[in-house]
């Protein structure tokens, strides 16, 4: 009993011939064909790239992709300084138009109300010239803002008085605060020079001359005054009161300017100079109260 113990105890687990034969492949024959297949893998032609290695990696659910263009989020530039020559020469509305706005307004694409085309700029430009030019700055319905483009804006401006003007309305092209400044002086030093040349070489006969040009300059003056309503009615008024359009009183309908001719010239002008209705102020317009009278009687005067 003791004898069988002993010889238990100093046994290994390789008891019969078989088992020796089975450690013995497990131990070389199995190890070699994985030496087999690594060689194999390694010359191989069909591995998979390491683009696609990159595509398949994840990392928490994120794709190497995302992590990718994470990384350039983080690194691209936060801002950028460009630099431009405020003294450039300024393009033109229509250049400007051309270049950025022809895309829309050419063909009325996307809703845009179409170049030259008055009745759909009449409502426009009732709402008067900065409006407009607010709507080009900062986009409305799908015009992006400017346009989509990068011009000043001031020459984006001046694509607004274009494409307006071509609609009907009469709006001055801007320009730059110093080159206004320097036309607007250019006349008046003019005009302060010419009379003192005129007084230093006709001295003696001042009070003659000047009895001689006070009746033409009179004469001017109405005349202006009388042409001053027209040509107002005809650049900010005819848009509504030549068709009847937003219920104006059409020009020269005696029957829908008769209520309002009994209320008065001094409530029909106030009435336009405030806005009523539909109109805007001043009918969108800039012009002087003592404009916006004369035109008020050039309209009354034709409808009584």
């Amino acid at each position: 009993m003791s004898d069988t113990t002993q010889e238990e105890a100093h046994t290994g687990p390789i008891r019969t011939p078989g088992q020796l034969l089975l450690a013995v492949f497990f131990s070389f024959i199995i190890p070699v064909f994985v030496i087999i297949g690594l060689v194999y893998y390694v010359v191989s032609e069909n591995k998979p790239s390491g683009a696609t290695q990159a595509e398949s990696f994840s990392l928490g659910g994120v794709s190497a992709d995302d992590l990718q263009r994470g990384v350039q989020a983080r690194i691209q530039k936060v801002g950028t300084v460009e630099i431009r020559d405020a003294n450039r020469p300024l393009k033109s509305g229509e250049e400007v138009f051309k270049v950025q706005c022809a895309a829309c307004h050419a063909t009325g694409a996307a809703g845009a109300p179409k170049l030259g085309d008055a009745a759909v700029w009449g409502a426009r430009i009732r709402n008067g010239f900065d409006a407009l030019v607010n709507s080009a700055l900062h986009g409305k319905g799908a015009m992006p803002p400017q346009g989509g483009g990068d011009f000043d804006d001031l020459e984006i401006a001046r694509a607004v008085a274009y494409m307006a003007n071509a609609g009907g309305a009469k709006f001055a092209e801007p320009q730059r605060p110093a080159a206004a400044a320097t036309t607007a002086a250019a006349p008046a030093e003019a005009a302060t020079a010419v009379p003192v040349a005129a007084t230093t070489a006709a001295a003696p006969a001042a009070p003659a001359a000047a009895a001689a040009a006070a009746a033409p300059a009179a004469a001017t003056q109405v005349a202006g005054a009388s042409g001053g309503g027209e040509a107002l009615y005809k650049q900010a008024c005819a848009v509504c009161h030549a068709t009847g359009v937003a219920n104006a009183p059409k020009f020269g309908d005696k029957a829908a300017w008769a209520p309002r001719i009994k209320e008065g010239l001094p409530h029909l002008v106030e009435a336009a100079i405030k806005g009523k209705g539909a109109m805007p102020p001043k009918g969108g317009t800039n012009a002087p109260d003592a404009d916006i009278r004369a035109a008020v009687e050039y309209m009354v005067n034709a409808s009584r």
